[in-house]
């Protein structure tokens, strides 16, 4: 069995957070657009719940998996489009009792599994414990999109940190899917949490730096905030060229937000 880990619970606690906006909303609410292009408040739960089933997959029927993860990569640029549409069509309160369910058995069966084992995904494979944290930051971005797109505001918590260990452990993977070189060197992320206390990475005398709220670095690797919307200070051309092109999610580059106040 593995190892009680605190990123279980902040997985529930995040989807938890997620489940309470989504549950009190009229079928017009859960029809109304987002910030994604083309999906609604029930593409995003849909598109959660899809992701919940092939993390599910993923740990308790590989060979079941390996056939999913065969469709998605004959169809890389539709798959994702379509494991949404098809839970979007589902009434709200359907698709909610599923993903419900899909997220409870997901976290019983990661909370179960044997410490040390690996589990494949559409990257490389993953821990139970990885799993996990992917799951939240998944479920923090696309949470983040149904919150914009009801005018929500989501008070930030310290469950944030698996997003930005996510962020800091991708840089050199977004230099690569834009076609660059990664830096040689390691950068200092000093981030301030929800909380007040302070997150560092990387080595305190590092000359290439980012500094500013964990919440506005978050929103920048998920692509849910323009740059310039944030509070993030790079000093350094290398760290000042990673702001432009950061990620914490696989795949090729998105196109996210505009700033406020583009015109559209």
């Amino acid at each position: 069995m593995s190892e009680p880990t605190p990123v279980f619970d902040d997985l529930r606690e995040e989807s938890d957070q997620l489940d309470g906006i989504a549950a009190g909303l009229s079928e017009e609410q859960w029809a109304g657009s987002t910030p994604a292009p083309r999906w609604t408040v029930a593409h995003q739960i849909a598109h959660l719940h899809w992701t919940d089933r092939a993390a599910l997959l993923a740990v308790t029927d590989q060979g079941g998996f390996r056939e999913l993860a065969e469709k998605a990569l004959a169809a890389p640029g539709t798959f994702v489009d379509e494991g949404a549409d098809e839970g979007a069509r589902l009434r709200p309160a359907e698709l909610l009792a599923r993903w419900r369910e899909g997220r409870a058995a997901l976290q019983e069966a990661l909370r179960a599994a044997p410490t040390g084992t690996r589990f494949p995904w559409f990257g490389p494979p993953m821990s139970a414990a990885s799993m996990a944290t992917g799951r939240l930051m998944e479920t923090w971005a696309h949470g983040q999109d149904v919150a914009d797109a009801l005018g929500v505001v989501r008070t930030p918590t310290d469950r944030l940190r698996h997003v930005v260990r996510i962020g800091v452990r991708a840089r050199d993977f977004a230099h690569t899917v834009h076609g660059l070189t990664p830096p040689a060197e390691e950068f200092r992320v000093e981030l301030t949490a929800p909380s007040g206390a302070s997150w560092s990475y990387g080595p305190e005398a590092a000359p290439q730096r980012v500094t500013g709220p964990a919440l506005d670095f978050c929103l920048l690797v998920t692509q849910r905030a323009h740059r310039a919307d944030l509070a993030l200070t790079a000093t350094g051309p290398d760290a000042d060229r990673w702001l432009d092109i950061a990620q914490a999610f696989a795949g090729p580059p998105g196109a996210g937000r505009p700033p406020k106040g583009a015109a559209r």
